[in-house]
């Protein structure tokens, strides 16, 4: 049942950090159920200031999360669904005459809202790839010399099928690394999909999820969590594992600057799960995947395993043998 919206906690402190985390993990919940840690890494994300990419065959609940993630944030909400059509201008916007006063007035596309849906986001072209994959770096939108910003907080939650690539422009290396993290959301398991069976009555999954947080709070614990302290040793640790990815001998490119600045913010923003307010080592492991998979480029493939779950093993190992500070 939908419940009514409580009211928002001060922000900051780290206990009251980790609760507007929690309150947003537990309506990501209702609407998508068992996969507490994709969400738990969703809102990691959201809080680091960060995009989310998901990868994932269709029909398990990637425009429900992105949904639910608006209404339980309580922020506005747009989905764009990406064709082989769409223009740059049908995101960002176009400046449109006005005859009764012969001027050009910009007339703001959907992108203009602070949580955006870019569904199968390969579909698009590359100009149209590239125009939102730069406002989502930059913040802002430039038309005709006019610079328009972008609402904040603003974040974007793109989807891609990684099974069908038939008529897809795969979004070039270089662009991924806009996105903080990428991650599946996978099949539930098999007792979630018969709990869902049985207690699904017709009832849109959105409606059990309830307003529990709002942008001013989001933009609080974000501002906290970039805040946080991250010691000298932790940076090192960092550092040494981006140095570790770009000599290893089967990766042709390594961690880059933006993605160790990248897993900083992440590692910060996991802190808040414990309401601590400085980094370990142990919140740097645990974004290392999700953060660094989509911005590392294998040397080679390896026959019968994905590219994704490769950059994945080698990045394990690189944490196993990088030496963690105590």
């Amino acid at each position: 049942m939908n419940q009514p919206a409580r009211a928002l906690s001060p922000v900051p402190s780290p206990a009251n950090a980790r609760s507007a985390m929690e309150r947003i993990a537990t309506e990501l919940g209702r609407a998508v159920q068992g996969k507490p840690t994709q969400l738990q890494l969703v809102v990691t994300s959201l809080v680091a200031g960060g995009h989310v990419l998901l990868e994932d065959v269709p029909g398990v609940g990637k425009t429900t999360l992105a949904e639910a993630l608006a209404k339980a944030c309580g922020l506005s909400f747009a989905r764009i669904q990406f064709t082989a059509d769409l223009m740059p201008s049908d995101v960002l916007g176009a400046q449109v005459f006005h005859a009764q006063t012969a001027t050009f007035q910009f007339r703001p596309g959907p992108l203009f809202r602070q949580l955006v849906l870019a569904d199968e986001l390969n579909r698009a072209p590359p100009r149209t790839q590239s125009a939102l994959l730069e406002a989502m770096a930059q913040g802002q939108v430039s038309l005709d010399g006019a610079t328009h910003a972008l609402p904040v907080p603003f974040a974007v939650v793109a989807t891609q099928n990684p099974v069908d690539f038939s008529g897809t422009y795969p979004l070039p290396d270089s662009q991924l690394d806009r996105f903080m993290v990428r991650m599946s959301l996978g099949h539930p398991t098999p007792e979630v999909e018969a709990g869902l069976l049985v207690t699904r009555d017709g009832t849109p999954p959105l409606d059990a999820v309830s307003t529990v947080s709002g942008p001013e709070e989001l933009a609080s614990v974000r501002a906290f969590a970039a805040a946080l302290r991250l010691d000298a040793s932790v940076a090192d640790y960092v550092v040494r594992l981006a140095t570790a990815t770009r000599s290893h001998g089967d990766l042709d490119r390594g961690a880059s600057t933006r993605a160790v600045l990248a897993l900083g913010a992440a590692a910060r923003a996991n802190a808040l799960w414990d309401a601590r307010d400085f980094v370990t080592p142990g919140d740097v492991r645990a974004v290392l995947v999700p953060c660094w998979s989509h911005r590392v480029l294998l040397r080679s493939a390896v026959q019968g395993v994905s590219a994704r779950d490769e950059a994945a093993h080698l990045l394990e190992e690189i944490a196993r043998k990088v030496p963690a500070p105590r």
